[in-house]
């Protein structure tokens, strides 16, 4: 089971998040670099300026689910514990076991036609290029921080209209 935010905290954008997401990226990529098409920083530490929860989102896009025996393997190998797809379709998490030195974060390994990584990728690069849907999505998140701070699920469930409104302007739009 996923580790479950016991406290909702968003803050202010941090310019380590990058940093940290590269490192991450790099470590991820030493174990299984050969199997994957690419990782890519999504969530909200992935907008340059937006508010977020400090944890990093990681999507690590394969090829197709041929590969993910073998990168379960690696990554075992590696100190991380395959957690299965945790309710979503197209989306394989993974918790790390030990300390790595890194702040916290979430790694979901995706096929590169998957749902849940085409969404975070049009979600995320709408964000980046569209300033007024990012203050007003980050005025809905700290609303929500505050209104919800010690309940993730509601937190998360209040965003999904935003968050279907933006898909529908994108992948989604007739």
């Amino acid at each position: 089971m996923a580790e479950r935010t016991k406290v909702v905290e968003v803050v202010p954008y941090n310019p380590e998040w990058k940093i940290q997401f590269e490192q991450i990226k790099s470590m991820i990529t030493g174990y299984i670099g050969d199997l994957i098409l690419a990782v890519e920083h999504v969530g909200s530490t992935s907008v340059e300026g937006l508010s977020a929860k400090p944890i990093i989102d990681l999507d690590v896009v394969m090829d197709s689910y041929e590969v993910l025996p073998e990168i379960i393997e690696r990554l075992e190998k590696a100190g991380f514990v395959h957690q299965g797809n945790l309710g979503i379709e197209g989306r394989e998490a993974f918790k790390r076991t030990c300390e790595d030195g890194f702040m916290k974060y979430h790694l979901y390994v995706c096929p590169k036609d998957g749902k849940g990584y085409l969404e975070h990728i049009a979600f995320r690069d709408y964000l980046r290029a569209n300033e007024s849907a990012r203050e007003d999505y980050e005025a809905l998140k700290l609303n929500l921080a505050e209104t919800y701070r010690y309940d993730i699920d509601n937190y998360c469930d209040n965003k999904t209209e935003f968050v279907k409104g933006i898909l529908k302007m994108t992948i989604y739009r007739d």
